[in-house]
């Protein structure tokens, strides 16, 4: 998994077809999808469930690009190794998840994984200052973490603070949360590369006419690049 500030679509699952989740897979990345994003909830961290390590498991031989797993629950390091095992290229935590986030980050490594520390929108961009050199990727909440299809909040400010802070470091700015083709040129030109789009994805498509998904796909990137397609 090598590093670029290209943008990258990621389109997260939760807005798939619950009963088609292999072929949702398959389909997104046949139509230009970069990653995929599998959002795993709790029920006590956010107020949702979803997808536990085994899920993860049985969706990991449908993804080729890059299994990008976003953890909204607490604790988080019981489970890092069970989700090691399930496959994920990235694992992400949230800085506000736990009392140690750097023992975290430290841990997720540790296991083979790409490190990444999520900010829900009313967490300060300070909050990540010093774990730059553990991480390889930083999720910025533009939605308050727990469903899926919420409205935008803008966090262009923090996303702007946080790539001036990150510098030259390799590391991925992601954003998670209302974005569609009118949100991702706003947090393109703020300095995010990592573009988690749901309902923007899969609105009106389905694994038997993938070609919206594709035209939705291109859409986002097109606007989050300045040219819409």
């Amino acid at each position: 998994m090598s590093f670029d500030r290209s943008i990258k679509i990621a389109p997260s699952i939760l807005s798939a077809d619950f009963a088609n989740f292999g072929q949702e897979i398959q389909a997104i990345e046949a139509q230009g999808a970069d990653w995929v994003h599998i959002d795993v909830m709790d029920g006590h961290f956010v107020p949702n469930l979803t997808f536990g390590p085994m899920a993860v498991k049985a969706f990991r031989p449908h993804v080729k690009t890059v299994m990008d797993v976003h953890l909204m629950i607490a604790p988080v390091d019981p489970y890092i190794d069970a989700y090691a095992d399930a496959g994920a290229d990235v694992l992400t935590a949230h800085v506000e998840a736990g009392p140690h986030i750097h023992r975290t980050l430290q841990a997720i490594r540790a296991a083979g994984m790409k490190a990444g520390v999520a900010l829900n929108p009313g967490t300060p961009v300070e909050a990540v200052a010093h774990l730059l050199n553990l991480t390889d990727l930083i999720c910025v909440m533009t939605v308050n973490p727990g469903f899926g299809g919420q409205k935008f909040i803008d966090m262009t400010s923090k996303i702007r603070s946080l790539r001036s802070m990150i510098g030259d470091r390799p590391v991925h700015i992601e954003i998670d949360g209302g974005v569609d083709p009118i949100t991702a040129p706003l947090v393109a030109e703020a300095g995010a590369d990592v573009l988690v789009a749901g309902s923007a994805v899969f609105k009106g498509g389905s694994v038997d006419t993938p070609e919206v998904y594709g035209e939705n796909i291109r859409n986002i990137r097109a606007a989050a690049s300045g040219v819409w397609a």
